[in-house]
Formats: structure tokens, sequence, C-alpha cells
């Protein structure tokens, strides 16, 4: 397994990321975007007993429909909260699956342990992507897939990324959507890749309610909205809620009472060199 020389400061930053991770209810709000996985999950054709292993896995949005599949499946995630829920989940079903607490940036497996690695809009949000593409390659075998969902500067998610800069101060780590940029994501994982393909697709987010009652289940469920909002007095959380809403709304496909907005993201696949 790898080992990382670690700092005070990084420490604390992470340890402010699991706490972030945890906040809110996040397997109520992946539950939403379950079916999003599943298409993403599927373009991958992953036969039956492939060893899989879902980077930043939640709840289990996307290991779940794997393990469903006769796919031999672990999951990591640095919450373990959430870590708890998926292995609840897949011994509600009777799945093969298990679920481990860990860092993307140094990933609790042996070398060359899993045929397919994937990360659907989760290890993005490390704050090392140096590390976090060396872990991807490392536990990946040689000839195996690396697969990668991540948003992109440009898309609707990015523009919702903006939209809350303008409130809350920089974090000092690298940008999460650089990760959906083609260039970056080349440098990233370098030469310890072949057959790098990325291609330009949308992720459709679809609620049964309009856009504030979106915003409302991203200010309650999901751990960064939570904490950003907690962390705004009442003034700028109002304003931050207003711009969230009408973002959300001029985005909106579903009419008055729904919310249907497609958003961008890079999807990444690679065979480890």
């Amino acid at each position: 397994m790898a080992t990382v020389t670690t700092t005070p400061e990084i420490d604390g930053l992470k340890a402010r990321l699991r706490e972030t991770w945890m906040a809110g209810d996040y397997d109520r709000f992946s539950r939403y975007m379950e079916e999003g996985a599943r298409v993403f999950y599927e373009q991958l054709d992953i036969p039956a007993e492939c060893e899989l292993l879902d980077v930043a896995c939640g709840s289990g949005q996307l290991a779940l429909w794997a393990a469903r599949d006769g796919v031999n499946v672990s999951g990591v995630d640095i919450a373990p909260n959430l870590v708890r829920r998926a292995q609840a989940r897949a011994k509600a079903e009777g799945l093969n699956a298990r679920f481990v607490e860990g860092d993307a940036e140094v990933l609790p497996f042996e070398d060359a342990s899993f045929d397919v690695v994937v990360s659907l809009f989760g290890a993005m949000f490390a704050p090392r992507p140096e590390f976090v593409a060396r872990e991807l390659g490392r536990v990946c075998n040689p000839g195996g897939t690396i697969a990668m969902g991540n948003w992109t500067p440009e898309g609707f998610i990015g523009q919702m990324f903006k939209t809350f800069a303008r409130f809350i101060a920089p974090s000092g780590m690298p940008a999460p959507v650089l990760w959906g940029d083609e260039n970056v994501v080349s440098e990233r994982l370098g030469s310890a890749v072949s057959d790098l393909i990325m291609r330009r697709r949308h992720f459709l987010f679809s609620y049964p309610f309009p856009p504030a009652e979106v915003v409302e289940l991203f200010r309650q469920c999901y751990g960064p909205t939570n904490r950003a909002f907690a962390s705004l007095k009442d003034t700028d959380a109002s304003k931050l809620r207003q711009e969230l809403e009408a973002l959300w709304s001029s985005h909106n496909r579903g009419g008055n009472e729904l919310t249907v907005v497609a958003a961008e993201y890079l999807e990444v696949i690679a065979v480890r060199a």
C-alpha cells in the first residue's frame, strides 16, 4: 500500500473534508442520482466477476449497480457514515460488496488489486490531484480500466460552484472542476495510462419538485452545500439561496412543478499501462 508524507495543515484539511462529507444526509441526496450513476456504469460494459473499486463511493449509488450485475465490488469513502450506509444497503440486498473508510489520496489496497477503478463525481474533490491520479493507477491491474466522471468548468455544476465562490472564501485547493478539463486530465494521468478516451456527456438531474425545493434539498442533505449555508450570515445565506434558485430555474426543462436539468461532465476512460 502507498504511504504519503503528511503535515498538520493537510491533516487539518482532511479532517474538515471528512466533516463536510459527513454533514447533511448524502444517502437521501444520492437517491436522485442513482439513475445517472446507472447510465455511467452501463457505458463501461464491465463483465461479471471482475474486481471493481469505486473511489469516493458515497452510499453506493454506482457500486450497488455493479454488485447487482455480479461484479465483485469494493467501495471506499472518506466519510464513515456513508461507508456504513453503503454496507447496510448491500447487506439488505444480499450483494457481494464491501465498503471501507479511506482516502482517495492513500487508498487502503495493495498494488494492482482491481480490474476496474471508477470514481463518479468523487475523487475530483480530493485536495491533491497528483496523489489521486497516482493512486487510481497504482491499485489498477495493468491492462485494466480507469474511469472517471468529472464535472466540467463550463457546465451547470461548474456554474453552481462559481455562484458559491461569490459567497465563500477559496479553500486554497485546486478547483475540483479542473478534473473536467481534457488537457488537465491528460497531464495528470500521463504515462500511467494508454488509450485515454474523453467525452463530454450530460448527467440528468431530475426531481419531482420545483427548483426552490431542489436548492433546499442541497442545503439540507449535500454536505458541501449544507456547510456553506451554515457558515454564512442570514443575509448572505438568503442571497445565495436566491442566486441558486435563479440558476436552477434558468436551466430547468421540467416546467413549474418539476426540475429537470442537464449538467455537463467529462467521461474519462483509460487503460492502465
